[in-house]
């Protein structure tokens, strides 16, 4: 009896162990659980368990609303039924990479969701399996739409205009020489062009940059829509764009500038404002200009220069000249900007000549260059190269500085003279150009009306309103203003009459055939006709010949100059001039 007692106690305290046991490993249990469904809740990411099929068996998802479909309606349905197909199947790649691998990552989709587009990127694990159950996997999907956006936007800084939209200089090369490659293959030709709006500083000058940058999305938008879908069209920055036009021959490209210029004709409607720009372009073709896009770019830039120099709102095509032309001038300008430290630059002087009396009225200060290698160089050849690459400005300085003094040496050896001095449109376009000549006149000790300031057309019609305001304040000053190579530009009689003009040149190109060529002495004469209507002096250049200066004589042109009368000469040989007294004048039968 005794024994059965102690049994029974023995099987009950046996029995309490193994509830105390349950009851710790219970507990355990549900302590693991709880840890596990908080560490669930805390993932801010979807989560699912699914099988190879991508059938769902249970969802986590903190937000409901990047569901394809509610958590209640995914149990037991497939990414396909709740999936494009395109998206379903990146799924079912990832399940079956993690079925080979125990593992996937960085799968990504894109779900079309009702609150707009979304990108989801996969982690996918395998779980272990029951006996007898198939294989299920453990899906993770991060919502990476914010990075997404802003990988795009890296990208489209990268490759595009912040401001247009369009390709930038980078994208274009790669687009370029893709196309390049292309027509190597094939044998097609390939155009490239440069293309530069007119004046479009004057916009940014008056209206502000935010009406100038609306303006330049307008044009970039507008010239897109004129091309075809194989064509690029790049902005390079400012006002410059590049448009390359694959398998185009030289009249394709013709064709495409010509559509062009049609279009810029129309007005572009800005903030109230109805604005017309015009475009110069130049044209480089592969592979007769350049078989790569750095040289085919440059080649097109310089055509595009002289397409601006020969008027603007055209285009040009480039060649070999042009391109010896640009090598030219690359010389020029790192040779002219120590040009003026190395004493390299002087001045001769052209006599001014009254008609009536034979005396020396004036001198034209005319600027050259000697250069040790180069020689002389021709002003016509390096005044343009001066005046693109900002040198113009301490140059002409330097002229007026240096005829002023000249003149005042003169006037003080008692001969009364003008000085004539050519401003370029860099020079005049200074906000503060009529007190620098202020300045300048008062340094040589010389009254204002001895310097004569010598414009031409298009330099005053390239903005009549900053021309009319910047003669006046020269006129207030006494400074005399012409207006040079009268009768080759647009002057527009309108503005003529208020510019504080008291001259005007006749150009010589009418001047050399006025003894022969009618239209040449109709020109002349209507010339001199109206200057006198409007009571401004006449001077003729270019004189040449005693038939010349009779025609000049028979009509009343107050004052010549030119070969007849001398070369433009060093100081010290027209002081020698001075001291002769009054020119002879020819007489003819």
């Amino acid at each position: 009896l005794a024994y059965l007692a102690w049994l029974l106690y023995a099987m009950r305290l046996r029995d309490l162990e193994l509830e105390a046991l349950v009851a710790q490993r219970t507990s355990e249990i549900l302590a693991a659980q709880r840890h596990l469904q908080a560490t669930i809740s805390a993932i801010p990411d979807l989560m699912f368990e699914v099988d190879l099929d991508g059938r769902y068996y249970s969802t986590h998802s903190p937000r409901e609303e990047l569901l394809a479909r509610s958590s209640k309606e995914l149990l037991g349905r497939t990414v396909h039924d709740v999936m494009p197909q395109a998206q379903a199947d990146r799924v079912l790649q990832a399940l079956q990479e993690a079925h080979v691998k125990g593992w996937s990552m960085g799968a990504q989709i894109c779900l079309p969701l009702q609150m707009g587009e979304r990108w989801f990127e996969l982690s996918v694990a395998r779980k272990a399996s029951a006996t007898g159950e198939g294989p299920r996997f453990v899906v993770i999907s991060r919502d990476v739409t914010d990075n997404k956006l802003a990988e795009e936007k890296v990208l489209q800084l990268a490759h595009f205009d912040a401001l247009t939209g369009l390709p930038n200089r980078s994208l274009l090369a790669d687009r370029c020489q893709q196309a390049l490659g292309a027509a190597q293959r094939h044998g097609q030709c390939v155009a490239l062009l440069f293309l530069d709006l007119d004046h479009f500083k004057n916009i940014n000058d008056a209206l502000g940059h935010r009406v100038g940058d609306a303006l330049l999305c307008a044009v970039a938008q507008r010239l897109s829509g004129l091309l075809r879908e194989q064509d690029t069209i790049a902005r390079l920055g400012g006002d410059e764009f590049i448009l390359v036009l694959p398998d185009t021959d030289a009249v394709g490209a013709a064709h495409v500038a010509e559509k062009l210029l049609r279009a810029a004709d129309q007005p572009f409607d800005i903030d109230a404002h109805e604005l017309v720009i015009t475009p110069s372009m130049g044209i480089a073709m592969y592979p007769q200009d350049g078989k790569d896009f750095d040289t085919l770019s440059r080649c097109a830039d310089a055509a595009m220069y002289i397409a601006k120099q020969g008027g603007r709102n055209h285009y040009r095509f480039f060649t070999a000249e042009m391109q010896a032309d640009s090598d030219r001038s690359l010389l020029l300008e790192n040779a002219l900007r120590r040009a003026l430290e190395r004493n390299q630059l002087y001045l001769h002087y052209q006599p001014q000549v009254c008609v009536a009396s034979g005396a020396i009225v004036g001198a034209e200060a005319l600027l050259r260059w000697e250069h040790p290698e180069l020689g002389r160089v021709s002003p016509a050849e390096f005044i343009p190269v001066a005046e693109s690459s900002g040198m113009i400005l301490p140059m002409g300085d330097w002229v007026l500085q240096t005829a002023t003094r000249q003149l005042r040496e003169w006037m003080d050896q008692g001969y009364a003279l003008t000085m004539a001095v050519n401003v370029s449109l860099v020079q005049f376009r200074q906000a503060d150009f009529p007190q620098r000549i202020g300045q300048i006149l008062q340094d040589a000790g010389l009254p204002p009306h001895c310097l004569e300031l010598e414009l031409t057309e298009g330099v005053a019609m390239t903005d009549p309103a900053l021309a009319i305001d910047t003669m006046d304040r020269l006129h207030q000053q006494g400074v005399l203003l012409s207006i040079d190579d009268f009768g080759t530009g647009y002057s527009s009689l309108n503005h003529l009459k208020k510019f504080k003009v008291y001259k005007l040149k006749i150009d010589q190109s009418f001047v050399r055939d006025i003894a022969d060529d009618p239209d040449d002495r109709g020109i002349v004469s209507a010339i001199i006709s109206m200057a006198q209507g409007m009571d401004m002096r006449t001077i003729a250049e270019g004189v040449e010949t005693a038939e010349q200066l009779a025609f000049l004589q028979d009509h009343g042109c107050m004052e010549v100059q030119g070969y007849l009368f001398g070369r433009p000469m060093a100081a010290r040989d027209f002081g020698a001039l001075l001291q002769a007294g009054p020119l002879t004048m020819p007489v003819t039968a």
